[in-house]
């Protein structure tokens, strides 16, 4: 009756972390073992009982004071200058913007719906479909959870007490790796489609485009930088990224205004909570799942099946696939980390790092196909464009990440070269 519960709460679109927290009560319940009761808030404050835990709503303020403050704009004009002149430029300054927004913001959700209002509009009037546009904005959500910094590598690393400066190392060649695959899903989709032709910036604009994006740069360089030379925590890099998209907003662009500050902080505190809370509700739902022996018996099930690490990848991409279609990607990865991680490690010899990378982008692809696809939904809602014209325009891109996946779960070294594991 737990999974029939489970089952009913999900189609009746009761919120994930709801769903989570009373099926696991409906599983003590119904087990009997109601002593379990005592521990429950115990469990529900234990899951989110973590210092890592503090750089996602970090990382949220961050992005919401680069949007508030002008800071998105300048990095869009920056990427104007690198790739605007090529056929199709719109494309690419639309993927190059999402790879400088990756390396600060780290939620692909909050990246799809930033860029959707920033960039669409702008490729709609040079002559790109809607659709098509929402897509390649949208694909470049793909790109947060995988270019430091990223929420799921905070709670993987939090989850499989690993660090998370590690994690965040891991992740730099896989999200160069997919950032490559989608220039040539572009390009390919433009030799048939014939893109508009792009403009370079003139001189002037290419100078005011300097001035004034290169600063905005400072902030994945102080994530990315003071990971790298150790002299910051991915916490302590969170928060000084947000502060200085403050002082660029208030002090440089002057776009940013002190009344807009309660707005910024509302719309933090009310995401980031909703996270928390289902960081805590799956966390309960874990500890059920490992009460009733689940990640033994998953291991010996998929031990019968194959040796090989990398077939083992391979089958954990396909069921993940499945599972990101239905659960939320934080959700899930609190589900399955627990599970799934020890056999990766122990029986099979696979690195957290390269496990993680895997399982990360493989879980928010589930932003993007149906039935649930939030990613989508975010993307028409902001651009009107239907979710299904938008969806058939990702396939490309869909499949450009499929085989990024199989090339991370076949070469390790793509995901612990940079860490030297």
């Amino acid at each position: 009756m737990t999974v029939v519960v489970f089952a009913i709460l999900l189609i009746a679109a009761v919120p994930i972390a709801l769903v989570l927290a009373l099926t696991a009560a409906w599983y003590i319940a119904d087990s009997g073992n109601t002593v379990l009761f005592e521990s429950y808030p115990q469990q529900l404050f234990g899951a989110i009982e973590s210092y890592g835990l503090l750089a996602i709503p970090l990382f949220m303020l961050a992005g919401e004071l680069m949007n508030e403050g002008g800071v998105t704009r300048r990095l869009i004009d920056l990427a104007r200058l690198l790739v605007g002149g090529f056929r199709g430029g719109l494309a690419y300054i639309n993927l190059v913007a999402n790879m400088m927004m990756a390396a600060i913001i780290g939620s692909a959700a909050s990246q799809i719906a930033i860029m959707s209002r920033a960039m669409v509009p702008a490729m709609e009037r040079e002559g790109y479909d809607k659709p098509y546009s929402a897509a390649i904005t949208a694909a470049g959500g793909l790109l947060s959870p995988i270019i430091p910094p990223s929420m799921l590598f905070v709670l993987f690393g939090v989850i499989a007490q690993v660090p998370i400066a590690e994690m965040f190392i891991a992740g730099i060649l896989p999200g160069l790796l997919l950032g490559f695959s989608f220039f040539l899903a572009i390009a390919v989709v433009g030799l048939r489609q014939q893109y508009p032709k792009g403009n370079w910036p003139t001189r002037d604009e290419a100078r005011r485009a300097l001035i004034m994006g290169v600063p905005a740069l400072s902030i994945p360089l102080i994530i990315i930088g003071g990971i790298l030379l150790g002299v910051a925590t991915p916490t302590e890099s969170a928060a000084l990224a947000s502060l200085a998209a403050l002082l660029l907003g208030r002090l440089l662009y002057g776009e940013l205004t002190l009344g807009q500050l309660p707005r910024v902080l509302t719309r933090t505190a009310v995401n980031a909570g909703l996270v928390i809370m289902l960081i805590a509700a799956a966390g309960v739902f874990g500890w059920v799942v490992t009460y009733e022996r689940l990640p033994q018996m998953a291991a010996a099930a998929i031990s019968a099946l194959t040796t090989d690490p990398f077939l083992f990848l391979l089958l954990v991409i396909g069921s993940l696939l499945l599972v990101g279609m239905v659960i939320d990607g934080i959700a899930a990865l609190i589900l399955v980390v627990p599970i799934l991680l020890p056999i990766a490690t122990q029986q099979f010899g696979i690195s957290p790092y390269q496990f993680g990378v895997v399982v990360c982008l493989t879980l928010v692809l589930g932003l993007l196909t149906p039935p649930v696809g939030a990613g989508l939904f975010i993307a028409s809602s902001m651009t009107g464009a239907s979710t299904l014209r938008i969806f058939r325009a990702l396939i490309p891109f869909l499949l450009a990440t499929l085989a990024t996946l199989v090339l991370l779960a076949w070469q390790p070294w793509l995901t612990t070269g940079l860490i030297g594991r």
